[in-house]
């Protein structure tokens, strides 16, 4: 009778942890609000890129939350462009994706 218990107890765990598992994959899209125009941001498509490794980008870049602010005001563009920080550690000259200076359409959609 106490192997069975303790079958159920495992059995129990064990599935809590998936259910848990299950309810923390990431949106595939999330939408920064921004007078620019807003920012739609592909999440699925960044994590197949960075092939499934979420420390490329969390926490040293961004906070791994999607209620968190980004912080990123008028004329950070330049700054995290500077620092390599934000959106600018992959897309700058000599990154890993596109340049976003005179890409402003690529990421803001006015509408």
């Amino acid at each position: 009778m106490q192997k069975w218990f303790s079958f159920l107890v495992v059995a129990f765990v064990i599935s809590a942890l998936f259910a848990f598992a299950a309810d923390q994959k990431p949106k595939e899209k999330l939408v920064f609000k921004s007078t620019m125009g807003n920012v739609t941001f592909q999440h699925v498509k960044h994590t197949e890129r960075a092939k499934g490794d979420c420390k490329v980008c969390h926490d040293k870049l961004f906070p791994q939350s999607e209620t968190a602010p980004l912080n990123f005001k008028a004329a950070m563009h330049k700054t995290a462009e500077k620092g390599k920080t934000s959106c600018a550690a992959c897309h700058v000259a000599g990154g890993t994706a596109f340049v976003t200076t005179g890409n402003c359409a690529k990421c803001h959609v006015k509408g």
